[in-house]
């Protein structure tokens, strides 16, 4: 489900096949789920980011050229040794297949090319065609089968080919894959610009895209917002979000090792409100910070904006003119004083150990918590990142908790030789 068990965003196969398709509001599947066999879950953001580092942290023992590219996805460099040799990098991707399902759980494709944008097709082939089992190695494939898929798949298949460049390239006479392949680099590169060029110079198997920096690290923008699964009607209610976001806002800045020199705050009613209502407000800090402290208090700024009664439904921050923190040292008259003190260190080292719920800076650490959060009623276990959350196990005497005894050695909680 989406933010507060909104719609469908994401489906199994066999959900796809009953016709739950993505953007499905949930109100409407809910009275048939039983019916259907179909098991809906909410969004579990922290288990996503726990088994999201696990995934990475195993690839990189394959490799020493690691490119995280999202949450879900890396492209990794193959020795010059088993590049050219094709069983061995079947073997290295039947591998790497392998050990993630074992040690993690999750079922992944391989895809095994000259460069990224081939690597990429390959794996949209090991994801779809079951003859490949989950890995496919381009260069060994017959290379009549490879020209019959590329004229097959239309060029919006094409990593980084979204519907309105698709339009435009079939206003070209560019409808496939293969259309792209084979058309004039230059005349692409007129026509389009650099970025289609080597996409289809990629296409032809020569390596034309750089590496990215890695895209879960430094950012140029900081963006912290959230739906409300309760309207919020008071000054009061909007003061609590706006400090909460605030201090995520820090915390994440300072997890990047990050500044910023500008906070927007904003909120907003729905779209179909009677009385609709999008304050949003800019402050220019007097110096880059990650201090939660300065932050909460420019986005406190949006306040006097926010009108008594109104039903707002959502509101954020974003933090842009990200710098980072090691070249934004101040001159001591324009330092902040809970940045020196690491507040936001602390807060994240509390909040990681004892849960978000635990301690706050003001409104944000008002109890009881916000009656607005994020509404997710079918959340499944955190059971990586919580001891009170840890997964079950069906033996031979049913279902047993992986429970056992710890012992506790200089504060530090440790498993016992029984666990």
């Amino acid at each position: 489900m989406s933010n507060n068990d909104g719609m469908v965003v994401a489906s199994s196969k066999e959900a796809k096949a009953l016709g739950l398709d993505l953007g499905r509001p949930w109100f409407e599947l809910r009275p048939h789920a039983q019916r259907l066999g179909v098991t809906a879950l909410s969004s579990n953001y922290e288990l996503y980011g726990d088994m999201s580092r696990r995934f990475h942290a195993i690839l990189a023992r394959f490799t020493p050229e690691l490119e995280i590219y999202s949450i879900d996805e890396a492209f990794m460099r193959v020795s010059p040794k088993i590049a050219r040799d094709p069983d061995a990098m079947t073997a290295l991707g039947r591998e790497i297949k392998d050990t993630l399902h074992q040690l993690i759980g999750v079922p992944v494709c391989v895809g095994i090319a000259e460069t990224r944008t081939q690597a990429k097709l390959a794996n949209r082939a090991a994801k779809k065609i079951a003859a490949f089992e989950g890995v496919c190695v381009w260069p060994a494939t017959r290379p009549q089968w490879r020209q019959q898929l590329m004229s097959r798949l239309p060029v919006s298949e094409v990593w980084g080919i979204a519907s309105r460049l698709e339009r435009r390239l079939v206003a070209m006479g560019i409808s496939s894959i293969a259309d792209l392949a084979t058309a004039d680099p230059v005349r692409i590169r007129k026509a389009f610009n650099v970025v289609v060029m080597r996409t289809a110079l990629e296409l032809r198997g020569v390596p034309s895209i750089v590496a990215e920096e890695d895209r879960t690290g430094r950012k140029e923008q900081l963006i912290v917002s959230r739906s409300f699964s309760e309207k919020v009607t008071t000054r009061d209610g909007m003061c609590q979000a706006l400090s909460i976001y605030a201090q995520q806002a820090a915390t994440r800045l300072v997890r990047q090792k990050q500044v910023a020199k500008l906070l927007t705050a904003f909120a907003g009613t729905s779209h179909y409100s009677e009385q609709r209502s999008f304050p949003s407000v800019m402050v220019k800090l007097p110096a880059p910070t990650a201090d939660p402290v300065e932050l909460t208090r420019a986005a406190h700024r949006l306040l006097p904006l926010i009108e008594d009664g109104g039903r707002y439904a959502r509101a954020g921050i974003m933090l842009t003119d990200l710098r980072p923190a090691s070249q934004a040292q101040s001159l001591e008259l324009f330092r902040y004083a809970h940045e020196e003190s690491g507040i936001a260190e602390l807060i994240d080292k509390v909040q990681k150990k004892e849960g978000r719920d635990l301690l706050g800076l003001g409104y944000g650490g008002m109890r009881p918590g916000p009656s607005w959060q994020m509404k997710r009623e079918m959340l499944t276990p955190r059971a990586t990142t919580h001891w009170d959350e840890l997964a079950h196990c069906k033996g031979l005497s049913g279902t047993q908790e992986l429970v056992g005894r710890v012992r506790v050695c200089g504060g530090t909680t440790v498993p016992s030789e029984r666990s």
